[in-house]
């Protein structure tokens, strides 16, 4: 483990391989480890940064302050950037890192070299949805709202497995290996974070302002407002691409990670 000083903050990172570098960011509930079973197979191509964002693993955060802001978390990943060469780098998020991800394309389109966009999270306003109330959380977001209602009762597994099978389906916790789940329960007071992030919908102008290559991709399995979100944005960014991953679900990189890198390479290399 490395650490980059940005903002007063020391961010963790892991790095690995040589070449062009791909930053790779986490989503909701994630760290650097999030990116293992990819960063072998992609370290032969590139040199592979996974970015521990401000406030998770190996932090650790007990929920209390105001700095948990999705606007910090995108100024960090610039700033983290920023001090990376070569640059352009290739930037690639999933979740609500993908999330991230778009807003650091959207400032900074000159850090970047390709964007991959691993079902980006967020909700979507009225120009890319009619059907959006103002200022209404989506289903996601009221997950998260009662997991982290959990969290301050001292409920962690109930949390993350109301979290958890709200994305994968009933069962989904009870059936994910150790490993994964030790990495959650590092993470799991940054629900209460969240609710309070201040996250931006996305915009049909949003989406038309990305300049930078951008590939989505998906797991065919996921379910719900993920693969919306994918669905309205992918037409809006100027020439994006999109892929899915066959027999794999939001966490596609873990379920299929010989098919998540062929993609992903693939893109990168065009």
């Amino acid at each position: 483990m490395q650490t980059l000083r940005v903002d007063g903050h020391d961010m963790a990172y892991l790095e690995i391989g040589e070449g062009p570098p791909l930053v790779c960011v986490h989503g909701t509930l994630g760290d650097f480890r999030t990116w293992f079973a990819v960063m072998g197979p992609l370290s032969k191509d590139y040199r592979v940064i996974s970015v521990s964002l401000r406030h998770f693993f190996p932090e650790h955060w007990d929920g209390v302050g105001d700095d948990y802001r999705m606007s910090q978390h995108v100024a960090d990943v610039i700033a983290f950037i920023e001090q990376i060469a070569p640059k352009p780098v290739n930037l690639m998020g999933h979740s609500r890192g993908g999330h991230i991800s778009f807003r650091v394309a959207k400032q900074r389109p000159e850090l970047l070299r390709k964007l991959v966009l691993a079902e980006p999270g967020g909700d979507l306003d009225a120009t890319l949805d009619p059907s959006a109330a103002p200022a209404a959380p989506s289903a996601l977001g009221a997950r998260i709202m009662a997991s982290a209602e959990k969290v301050r009762a001292g409920d962690i597994e109930g949390a993350l497995q109301g979290f958890f099978d709200g994305i994968d389906g009933d069962g989904a916790w009870v059936r994910l290996p150790a490993a994964p789940k030790q990495q959650l329960r590092d993470n799991v007071f940054t629900l209460i974070g969240q609710i309070h992030e201040h996250r931006k919908p996305f915009s049909k102008a949003d989406a038309q302002s990305i300049k930078t290559p951008t590939l989505f991709i998906g797991g065919a399995e996921t379910r719900g407002l993920l693969p919306a979100i994918t669905r309205a944005l992918s037409p809006e960014v100027p020439g994006a691409r999109t892929a899915m991953v066959p027999g794999a679900g939001h966490w596609m990189f873990e379920q299929a990670p010989q098919e998540f890198c062929r993609i992903v390479l693939e893109f990168l290399a065009g």
